[in-house]
């Protein structure tokens, strides 16, 4: 398979979904010869076709301002109705340093984003919506928290400054609702930061390299926190806006996420049953 070229889809990785150390990296997703970078952005999409030059365009001259020439943007589409892949593709004589994956086989948000991180070249990996409800500007905080030495800076919507307020009583209580179980299943693990289920964050290459993920849902946090992460985590305050058509379209799959994450780490057995009920009860929340 050759390498990435200007105006071209990067090709899809296959395999596990496990994140190579930068140093491992050869010519089958990266040009060779290319140096590695600072930060790589991966943006998950499907159907945002209208939203997705507006993204580039801010995302671009937040990063050309402190990164110039060391971050890259890669779009992940799951094969648009509307072509977004297309409309994005269209947009990199205007950007170089963005990227477009077209994945026609694979769909879910979560795996988008680690096939991402894939191919991306950067010792920083983010991810953040095309859709606007992450504010674009708020990548420059989570970014001084890595360059203070955070292992992983992530957005929260439940501080004092999040943005929840605007949500109906049911998706504030189906978020938290989610977020307990986890709290009280893998309090050492979802317990260390503000907001598990954010969408919004960044995380060294090195706390995840290697390791294999095994996402359920659109919460790709639980699982990098589960997996990989194990110190130097930093609380973030910001501002999520819910988009027009927002949905609460977290907890159910989430929970699958935690559950997961919960055999993989040897939680003894006898401590399912005593959650089992809040799990069932939570679940039946979300239906």
């Amino acid at each position: 398979m050759g390498s990435y070229q200007p105006n071209q889809v990067l090709p899809v990785p296959s395999g596990p979904l496990q994140i190579p150390a930068i140093q491992t990296f050869g010519s089958t997703f990266v040009h060779a010869g290319t140096p590695p970078i600072y930060f790589s952005l991966v943006i998950p999409t499907y159907n945002e076709c209208r939203n997705i030059q507006s993204i580039v365009e801010k995302l671009s001259h937040l990063l050309d301002g402190i990164l110039p020439g060391n971050y890259e943007l890669i779009v992940v589409d799951d094969d648009s109705p509307d072509r977004t892949w297309e409309v994005a593709l269209s947009l990199t004589p205007e950007y170089p340093q963005l990227q477009v994956m077209r994945r026609e086989e694979e769909r879910g948000l979560s795996t988008a984003v680690i096939r991402g991180w894939q191919v991306a070249r950067g010792e920083v990996l983010g991810v953040i919506d095309a859709d606007l409800q992450h504010p674009p500007e708020t990548l420059l905080q989570l970014l001084a928290e890595i360059q203070r030495g955070a292992d992983l800076a992530a957005a929260s919507r439940h501080v004092a400054e999040g943005g929840v307020s605007d949500w109906s009583v049911v998706r504030r209580f189906l978020s938290r609702g989610a977020q307990t179980l986890g709290l009280v299943i893998l309090p050492g693990v979802v317990g260390r930061v503000s907001d598990p289920m954010s969408g919004y964050f960044m995380v060294r290459r090195s706390c995840i390299a290697g390791k294999t993920m095994n996402p359920a849902g659109y919460k790709i946090l639980i699982e990098v926190l589960g997996r990989g992460i194990s110190a130097g985590l930093e609380k973030l305050v910001t501002c999520f806006r819910s988009g027009k058509k927002a949905r609460a379209k977290l907890p159910g799959n989430s929970i699958l996420s935690i559950c997961d994450i919960c055999f993989g780490c040897g939680l003894p057995a006898g401590r399912w049953a005593s959650f089992c009920g809040l799990a069932l009860w939570v679940s039946a929340a979300c239906l």
